[in-house]
């Protein structure tokens, strides 16, 4: 099975970092954040990834270019020209890098890579900007078994401030950062059926048309995640995980 990536948005709420880089490159860890999402994936037995490049892509090719000479001990012979690799650490991926348009919206990215995708198997797809602890596996097998075209990963969103509860003027209880009160948001982590493609009709978002018209025909299930969900919009939200990173409690860590 593939999963399919999307690295190509300007960034523009954590402009602190992405106007040197897209934000998928921004790193946690020393690791940028699409290398710990193809970890998660990779740690439930997905190594095939296509990865839709837009704004600033040649600094995700430039990185998955040397990523074999970054994680190996090697030596240079520099009067023969030569390089000898001693010890090999990369992981086992297969990465597929497609320039999908600089200003192109997700449904537009999602399309221009369907020549990529097996016309008889389902597929994972996400965005680039974003980590879980989410049981892929567990979703492609529901997925399977429900037999419809496409499977959300449901997340309740991260709470962002102090909640309170006051009773006769004093505060009774104090939850710093609750998940959101009861509802439930795409948290990306799809898994799809490649007749999807036919439902994107133009360069707009998958957010839009394609997933309504899914919704009009019945054909999109929840999955419910229920555990660790963050994505990383502004640079608070790229503090945070630096800090559970650092901390070595990072819940997305499944590997």
């Amino acid at each position: 099975m593939k999963a399919v990536i999307l690295a190509g948005g300007l960034g523009s709420r954590i402009s602190e970092e992405s106007h040197l880089k897209p934000k998928p490159m921004i790193e946690i860890g020393g690791k940028p954040i699409i290398w710990h999402i193809l970890k998660i994936y990779s740690s439930h037995g997905i190594n095939d990834f296509v990865i839709c490049l837009g704004y600033k892509g040649y600094v995700v090719k430039e990185y998955f270019a040397n990523y074999f000479l970054h994680t190996s001990d090697v030596t240079f012979d520099m009067v023969n020209n030569q390089m000898e690799v001693h010890e090999r650490h990369a992981e086992p991926w297969r990465i597929t890098l497609i320039d999908t348009g600089e200003f192109t919206m997700t449904g537009g990215r999602l399309k221009a890579i369907e020549r990529f995708i097996d016309k008889d198997e389902p597929f994972c797809f996400t965005y680039g900007d974003g980590v879980a602890n989410v049981d892929i596996s567990s979703e492609i097998r529901f997925h399977r078994e429900h037999g419809l075209a496409a499977t959300v990963c449901a997340v309740a969103p991260p709470g962002r401030f102090g909640a309170l509860d006051i009773n006769d003027g004093r505060v009774s209880r104090f939850q710093e950062k609750p998940q959101g009160e009861g509802g439930l948001i795409n948290g990306g982590f799809f898994v799809l059926n490649p007749s999807v493609f036919d439902l994107i009709k133009s360069d707009g978002p998958w957010e839009d048309e394609p997933l309504l018209e899914l919704t009009r025909r019945q054909q999109l299930a929840a999955w419910k995640h229920e555990g660790f969900w963050q994505p990383m919009d502004t640079l608070r939200d790229k503090t945070l995980l630096e800090e559970l990173w650092q901390s070595g409690r990072a819940p997305w860590k499944t590997w």
